[in-house]
């Protein structure tokens, strides 16, 4: 059985991406590190895609909150993010990892905005450029 689509989307307009990003941090799936974290995209459509992490107790499986939130958000059959923000308890705002910045560069350009934050309030404001600067693209795959 699929579950509600509501559960991994959303169109509400009053519900900021901040907002989803603290609910489903709730859902991270942590036994190992105890350290959630949430993510949420706004496609080009208006649709809030959100993802958590998920561990595994085999490190290298789990899967990146970010990863997820872009996963939900192509499984629904778009491919382009034009706003994201990615929440976790820290005493400053986390950045994604290298292969979620890689990630977020294949699905939104560079001037994308990249909300950090905390749940205890301190936030950070970047681009997906700035994160990833000089990021591999299609266009240096011309030639082949």
């Amino acid at each position: 059985m699929f579950p509600d689509k509501s559960a991994i989307r959303s169109k509400d307009s009053t519900m900021s991406l901040l907002d989803a990003a603290r609910a489903v941090r709730e859902n991270a799936y942590v036994p190992y590190s105890r350290f959630k974290v949430g993510a949420a995209i706004r496609s080009s459509s208006g649709q809030i895609y959100v993802g958590c992490n998920v561990e595994n107790v085999a490190y290298p499986e789990g899967t990146c909150a970010e990863a997820g939130a872009i996963a939900a958000m192509v499984a629904s059959g778009e491919t382009e993010l034009i706003e994201v923000c990615v929440i976790a308890d820290s005493p400053h705002p986390v950045t994604p990892c290298g292969g979620c910045r890689q990630k977020l560069a294949e699905f939104g350009r560079g001037d994308v905005p990249v909300r950090l934050a905390t749940v205890d309030g301190p936030e950070t404001l970047m681009t997906i450029a700035e994160l990833l600067p000089g990021a591999f693209d299609q266009t240096h795959m011309e030639r082949a």
